[in-house]
């Protein structure tokens, strides 16, 4: 009996790599439901409370990242004690000099576990030097255990790494602009930096929007209670009917042999791709707002219906919110924003294209780069009336870079991130054209694609060919419409068309965002841009449309997720705020009883293995 006690008490306070505590899992709401009774108790006395929920958020993080938790601790630590250097220091120069610091060590830390084998291939590829990777952290932890208990060979992402980094550097820079003082206890900035429902996945909560929180009294209405309960069950629903089945019965598979399946599959797997990418990340955030509600704590909205957008520009206002407002904050403003450029902007562009050419291992992609330097300079040269809105692309391109590489060290971020760029800043040339001019562009650009096609016939040219055939299709109407002289508004129909237009163009960029996505720099280049290839060989490759139905038939429960999925995505915003109201003011046993069948219906759904949050590697 005691030995079934004693393997029960190492089984819960043990870390299992391979069983890593994930919301899906029995074992987390168990968690939960005792953290959240043991809450009833201290949730009126605030320092209890929010000591109690720091010390819960460190063991939660341990159960998924084990030793890592060390990192985090000295990450709060670190700038608990660098934010009162800043406030305390009576000159500009010494806060300045405390921020520096501060943000040297949040960005090395970040750098030396997210970057280290870029580091590295960058090393050796401009001076030929050898080297390779070394973990100085399992180093120190070997020698303070006085045995081999870390591999130092290879370094390991900690999981969440990029969000608890990104929101310490929120808080310091927050306090240097005197926008917020520092937190007096240690336990307090604790629980800010590591509370446990948006930790490891986000989103990044910006300290002038949450510090507030730490000081307020316990408040949940039965509104309230009942929309968090409403947010947890969405989540849990989009996680596992909607992003698990979809990728383990069809994604997944497609695109780890894509040269296997047709090209209707191929594309059809790249759309409901963006479905389950989005039901995954959205789905852990929907859980998180409703757990930390659930304790009285209000976390910002992250996804706001993206695929709803108009435009590539707008599509980042309604995605990842918390990053991109990040990402305006602290890297395109500074950056000169949409008021100039500044010795940054061009740092970040050479940066990033000499990443980018070691990365690829091609030189051609330097000369993308240079060329695409030489029409600025002509551009500024014959139009310097121009010069403050290249300066803002600029800015833009380098934003969408950088959170490209936010994504992980390897060539496929990097074009996914140059891809969004470049959609944003053709969405602000087309914007300012009117509809014969726009008209006059798209057709010659389908010209150019056709020529090429005609002469080089490849499957990318052909897929160029179509998609902007479709484009200039819809623009050619658009100008029969005016020229006829209707004068009713069609805004509807043009909604409909910019909404499926940017959803169309964000899921192909989606292709480099998926494939290869792992931490070796190496493979993930290589596998991305295979993956690439062979996708788009099969897309662009002549269908057999016999077969469709058949296929479509073979995914029926697939692809009736998928267009469930899409049309729910699609409905109202006002429709979807009265059905959760309406969830939330049902009389509680009702919800109870809603709940029970909500749970059974979603787990009628689960796979054998639960699948890891998408955004874990990140």
């Amino acid at each position: 009996m005691i030995d079934i006690v004693i393997q029960f008490l190492h089984n819960i306070f043990s870390f299992d790599p391979n069983n890593p505590l994930l919301f899906t899992q029995f074992q987390f709401w168990a968690f939960f439901a005792l953290v959240f009774a043991c809450f009833s108790l201290v949730h009126s006395k605030v320092l209890l409370r929010n000591a109690f929920l720091f010390f819960v958020s460190l063991f939660f993080y341990y159960k998924t990242s084990g030793w890592f938790t060390l990192i985090l601790l000295f990450t709060t630590i670190f700038n608990y004690f660098d934010a009162f250097g800043i406030e305390k220091s009576k000159s500009e120069g010494g806060k300045k000099f405390f921020l520096i610091i501060g943000l040297i060590v949040n960005l090395l830390t970040l750098c030396y576990f997210k970057y280290a084998y870029l580091f590295v291939d960058m090393v050796k590829s401009i001076f030929g030097i050898e080297l390779s990777v070394f973990n100085a952290f399992a180093w120190m932890g070997n020698e303070i255990a006085g045995k081999p208990l870390f591999n130092v060979d290879a370094i390991l992402l900690p999981v969440g790494i990029s969000f608890f980094t990104f929101q310490s550097i929120s808080y310091l820079m927050d306090i240097f602009r005197k926008r917020i003082a520092p937190v007096r206890n240690l336990l307090d900035f604790g629980f800010y930096i590591s509370f446990f429902p948006q930790l490891v996945a986000g989103p990044i909560v910006r300290a002038k929007d949450f510090i507030p929180q730490l000081h307020k009294k316990f408040f949940l209405s039965r509104r309230q209670f009942g929309i968090a309960i409403f947010w947890i069950l969405n989540g849990m629903a989009k996680k596992i009917i909607l992003s698990d089945y979809i990728a383990v019965n069809f994604v997944d598979r497609v695109f780890e042999n894509p040269t296997m399946y047709s090209g209707f599959e191929n594309l059809t797997a790249l759309f409901e791709y963006s479905l389950q990418v989005y039901a995954d990340f959205s789905g852990y955030t929907d859980i998180a707002i409703g757990v930390a509600m659930l304790m009285g704590f209000y976390l910002p909205t992250n996804f706001n219906s993206p695929y709803k957008a108009r435009n590539a520009g707008n599509f980042w206002k309604r995605w990842h919110i918390s990053l991109s407002k990040w990402l305006q904050d602290y890297l395109y403003i500074p950056m000169g924003g949409n008021r100039n450029a500044t010795f940054a902007t061009y740092f970040w562009i050479i940066t990033i294209a000499l990443i980018a050419v070691i990365l690829s291992g091609n030189l051609w992609v330097a000369v993308v780069f240079v060329l695409i330097a030489l029409i600025l300079a002509i551009a500024v040269a014959y139009r310097p009336e121009k010069l403050k809105k290249i300066h803002t692309n600029m800015n833009s391109m380098n934003t969408m870079l950088l959170g490209g590489l936010w994504h992980g060290a390897s060539c496929n971020f990097v074009i996914w991130g140059g891809l969004n760029g470049v959609g944003m800043i053709i969405f602000k040339f087309w914007r300012d054209m009117n509809v014969y001019v726009r008209t006059l562009t798209i057709f010659i650009v389908t010209a150019i694609f056709a020529i090429i096609d005609y002469f080089f016939p490849l499957p990318i040219f052909n897929i160029a060919v179509i998609w902007t055939g479709i484009i200039l299709i819809g623009t050619f109407l658009r100008m029969l419409y005016n020229l006829c002289g209707f004068t009713s508004e069609l805004k509807w129909l043009e909604t409909s068309w910019a909404v499926l237009q940017t959803f169309t163009f964000i899921t192909w960029t989606r292709l480099f965002f998926r494939a290869g996505s792992n931490l070796d720099p190496a493979e993930a280049n290589e596998t991305a841009w295979n993956t690439a290839k062979y996708m788009v060989t099969q897309i662009g490759t002549k269908w057999n449309t016999s077969v469709i139905p058949d296929m479509i038939y073979a995914y029926r429960y697939v692809f009736s997720l998928f267009v469930i999925g899409m049309i729910i995505h699609w409905l109202p915003d006002h429709f979807k705020r009265k059905y959760r109201l309406c969830f939330a003011m049902l009389p509680l046993p009702i919800m109870a009883l809603v709940v029970v069948v909500s749970v059974f219906i979603i787990y009628q759904f689960i796979t054998a293995d639960l699948q890891k949050f998408i955004y874990f590697q990140f």
